[in-house]
């Protein structure tokens, strides 16, 4: 079950090619919430064949500013409207001052900061009336650490009781960066919490830097670490391919779309247990 991201470059191409054949679509609920006229009806199209997944980008849930509720209500309104599997959040923070900063950037991995975010995904969820799904980012330097990345992420899971958006690039990413084993990593989160999965890729920029682009096509070491993944999973999850920009030729997407489900289906056939 793999899907892809719903882009307005090719809105005809989910409508009237057969060259993409994702089994669902994911999009930016900021991106079209309250969107009307040609496009409402272009998505609307979309939406009478595709099911829904939603991967926000404004929630700022690590943020010391008040939540925004206003935005939540229109959100849980979308959802509504578009019968949106699921909703989905980064773990990071996104704004400060009533200031958008237009990144993600790392929250501190200190206990205040588990207190922190942990009760306002359970305000968020209250709300929403579901539970949502936070993605690991990937980050370039720690911030005033007091717990390691995998105590701090799997505290808040269990205290916040929220789903998890594995994103298996972005473990690659991070474990290249900060020299730790990325399948040691993904063995010590909660499985039966994975909600869904991503699959990117990245520029390594040097011997010891790699930057999270969402821009290339996905390597056969992250390729590895998914396969590796879903041995631990054992069960079957959606899987996003994202692709943000060098967008190539639409066959090459689906191509990749393929290999996925060819790696998540055989993992779940052959039951093979991972191994470090």
């Amino acid at each position: 079950m793999v899907g892809i991201g719903y882009r307005k470059d090719f809105p005809e191409t989910f409508l009237q090619s057969n060259i993409l054949k994702p089994s669902f679509i994911e999009v930016a609920p900021e991106n079209w919430m309250g969107i009307g006229g040609y496009w409402k009806k272009e998505f609307q199209k979309v939406l009478d064949i595709y099911p829904l997944y939603t991967h926000g980008l404004s929630l700022s849930i690590g943020s010391p500013d008040e939540l925004d509720f206003f935005f939540l209500k229109k959100i849980k309104g979308f959802l509504k409207e578009t019968g949106a599997k699921i909703y989905s959040e980064h773990l990071s923070y996104a704004k400060c001052d009533n200031a958008h900063l237009y990144d993600l950037l790392p929250i501190p991995f200190t206990s205040d900061a588990v207190k922190h975010v942990t009760e306002r995904i359970k305000t968020v969820q209250d709300l929403l009336e579901q539970k949502i799904a936070i993605e690991i980012i990937s980050y370039y330097t720690p911030v005033a650490p007091e717990l390691s990345e995998i105590e701090f992420i799997n505290t808040i899971l269990e205290e916040a009781d929220c789903l998890l958006l594995l994103d298996v690039n972005n473990v690659y990413v991070n474990s290249f960066n900060h020299q730790y084993n990325a399948k040691d990593f993904i063995s010590q989160l909660p499985m039966d919490r994975v909600a869904y999965i991503h699959m990117a890729g990245h520029e390594q920029v040097s011997d010891t830097l790699i930057i999270d682009t969402h821009g290339e096509a996905i390597v056969d070491p992250v390729y590895d670490l998914f396969e590796f993944t879903m041995h631990c999973i054992k069960r079957e999850v959606p899987v996003l391919l994202e692709r943000d920009f060098n967008i190539p030729e639409l066959n090459e997407l689906q191509q990749e779309m393929e290999k996925l489900d060819t790696i998540q289906q055989n993992a779940l056939k052959n039951k093979v247990y991972a191994t470090l």
